[in-house]
């Protein structure tokens, strides 16, 4: 009986979170971590993870940088090694480098690394977005076959739309749905700029992130669903992830929480889109 059963769970799609971040706090690196976000003030490890995939059936995660450094990369690329369940990493480059095209070749061997993210949010668009050096430098992920995480405020999304448009051929991936204002109920002008970013053939969707941006401790479900039902209906149902968005949806709830209204929103689904959203997806886009 138990070899059938687990032969059974050889059979089933693993199921990936998407988007969640480990860290060993420090104030100085950590400093976006603001008083309304103490909660959240504190080391948090792939221990303490374990126990909530275990619990939710969840088969592994893809771990994403939260610091602008080599050392981040370096510290993700270890817990990844240490832990099976850590299917890949997000981790950061410095871009600006001149080498950076050998830099980028030497990470090759790190078989967990599927990409990199530079935090975009709240940035200049000089430094990035419209930033014509690193666009180019960008391009070069592509003949790696790296992916890149694209990670803007709802209000930068029109400049994010002249940024991809630069890069037709990468791997793209929008973190938090484009981090829409939950918190007004202004839908209109983040949907009009989903529905054009997803025109983008090399683009996904992480459902991730929406009860940061919503009022941290006034939130519901029908609050949420129309950027779910958005996201579904532009990018379609094989280019959108699950992700939890842990330890930083901490703040505004528990991982349980955060899982269950995605769980319902796919209520809706076939189980072939349910095994998308909750896994292959993910699984082809970081080729984990």
């Amino acid at each position: 009986m138990k070899d059938w059963v687990n032969s059974i769970k050889l059979r089933l799609p693993m199921r990936i979170d998407a988007h969640q971040h480990f860290w060993n706090h420090d104030p100085v690196r950590h400093a976006w971590i603001d008083d309304s976000m103490s909660r959240i003030r504190r080391d948090f490890s792939p221990g303490d993870l374990a126990p909530l995939l275990h619990e939710l059936a969840i088969d592994g995660t893809i771990a994403v940088q939260a610091d602008e450094t080599m050392e981040e990369t370096s510290f993700l690329l270890g817990l990844a090694q240490k832990n099976d369940f850590i299917k890949a990493v997000v981790g950061w480059v410095d871009f600006n480098q001149g080498d950076i095209h050998e830099t980028l070749a030497s990470l090759k061997s790190h078989t967990k690394l599927a990409g990199f993210r530079c935090i975009m949010q709240g940035k200049p668009d000089e430094l990035y977005l419209r930033n014509a050096a690193f666009i180019q430098k960008l391009k070069l992920l592509k003949a790696l076959d790296f992916s890149y995480d694209l990670l803007v405020y709802h209000d930068q999304m029109g400049s994010l739309l002249h940024f991809v448009e630069k890069l037709p051929e990468n791997r793209l991936i929008l973190d938090h749905i484009g981090k829409p204002d939950i918190k007004s109920g202004n839908i209109k002008e983040w949907k009009d700029h989903i529905r054009i970013l997803a025109q983008h053939p090399g683009i996904y969707c992480k459902i991730s992130g929406m009860i940061t941006e919503a009022k941290y401790h006034d939130w519901n479900y029908d609050q949420l669903i129309p950027y779910m039902e958005t996201v579904a209906e532009y990018f379609g149902m094989d280019r959108i992830c699950f992700g939890s968005d842990w330890p930083v949806c901490l703040v505004a709830g528990n991982y349980k929480q955060v899982y269950d209204v995605v769980d319902r929103f796919s209520m809706q689904l076939s189980t072939e889109e349910k095994r998308k959203l909750f896994g292959l997806n993910a699984k082809d886009f970081y080729k984990c």
